[in-house]
């Protein structure tokens, strides 16, 4: 299928075995009037079968999806597919690069930018090939987030709730085989244009992640990425490696945030202090925590307080607060 794009690569999405190469996304800077961004990419291609999609560093600040897609991507051999997986591990490479949420070409976020336009800035002319070029594709759509700098959260496989029961249930069992924790259905409060939000409006299965922050990247969190990946690719058959699926010690528990004051946002700005660590479960009127105000040192904190009741999910990890910014979320037990 022909699009009409101004990006350019020499992958051949129908050719057969193991592909790695870039897509050349043209852009002009103070440095180079011409000049080339380059997006890695690998397709590996084998027999018949499903299309997996699979994406990291949308946002720049988060390693966990570049570490294993890049890892994911040297190991798949055409031998190990039954379909075809599409790996794309550094999708916003400026900001994995700058280590930046947004991308310090354009200062856009990838995440918000979608389905992206032919003419537009750099962010958004990658977001129209995938929305274009990649999204017809795929079966399976994949997209590996994490706390970045701002956001502790506990390891889960993310997506919204659809209309659509069949194709929600079909998500939830996919995110239950990944084995994180936990299963998070969320809501968007950040806006739009979310790269997940977009395939599973254009009736994809799709999976996002909230594995780790900043602070947490490690081996363990590393590892849950790794296997669950894998363990994906395995429940639709696309991945063939004679391994099964690893089950986890704990059955995936699915929890829904579904309400806005499920994210508690800083009443001011300042330093905020948590009261209590994730998979606490908090009342509705309770003091979650407090922030400190930098330009009234000896004045009272201001409690932040939760409207709803939930388990803690997620909260903020940068003490550093601006009014506005989510400080904490909050999640209940939702059955499928």
């Amino acid at each position: 299928m022909a699009v009409d794009t101004q990006i350019w690569t020499d992958i051949d999405y129908d050719k057969p075995g193991k592909q790695t190469g870039f897509l050349g996304v043209p852009q002009s800077t103070n440095t180079s009037g011409w000049a080339t961004q380059f997006i890695p990419i690998v397709v590996v291609q084998n027999g018949q079968g499903p299309t997996a999609l699979l994406f990291g560093g949308n946002h720049g600040d988060e390693y966990e999806g570049p570490t294993t897609l890049l890892k994911l991507g040297r190991w798949l051999q055409p031998e190990y597919v039954q379909g075809r997986v599409i790996l794309l591990p550094m999708l916003n490479r400026p900001a994995v690069e700058a280590g930046t949420r947004l991308s310090p070409v354009d200062g856009r976020n990838m995440n918000r930018a979608f389905p992206g336009q032919r003419n537009d800035t750099l962010t958004g002319v990658i977001a129209h090939y995938v929305t274009h070029a990649l999204f017809p594709l795929a079966d399976l759509v994949v997209d590996i987030h994490s706390g970045g700098r701002s956001a502790h959260f506990l390891p889960s496989v993310n997506m919204h709730r659809v209309a659509n029961e069949r194709q929600m249930r079909e998500m939830v069992r996919a995110a239950q085989a990944w084995g994180a924790p936990w299963v998070f259905i969320y809501k968007d409060v950040g806006g739009e244009g979310l790269l997940p939000g977009y395939a599973e409006g254009l009736g994809k299965t799709t999976l996002g992640t909230e594995i780790g922050s900043a602070s947490q990247y490690g081996a363990t969190m590393l590892r849950i990425a790794e296997i669950g990946v894998k363990n994906v690719l395995r429940l639709y058959g696309i991945l063939q490696d004679g391994e099964p699926i690893t089950q986890p010690d704990r059955p995936p528990r699915v929890v829904a945030a579904d309400e806005q004051d499920d994210y508690i946002m800083a009443p001011v700005s300042g330093i905020f202090e948590p009261f209590y660590e994730m998979e606490a479960w908090v009342e509705a009127g309770q003091t979650i925590g407090q922030m400190h105000l930098l330009e009234q040192p000896f004045a009272e904190a201001i409690p932040v307080v939760a409207r709803t009741s939930g388990m803690l999910i997620s909260r903020r990890a940068f003490p550093l607060t601006r009014q506005g910014d989510c400080v904490a979320t909050l999640v209940r037990p939702a059955e499928f």
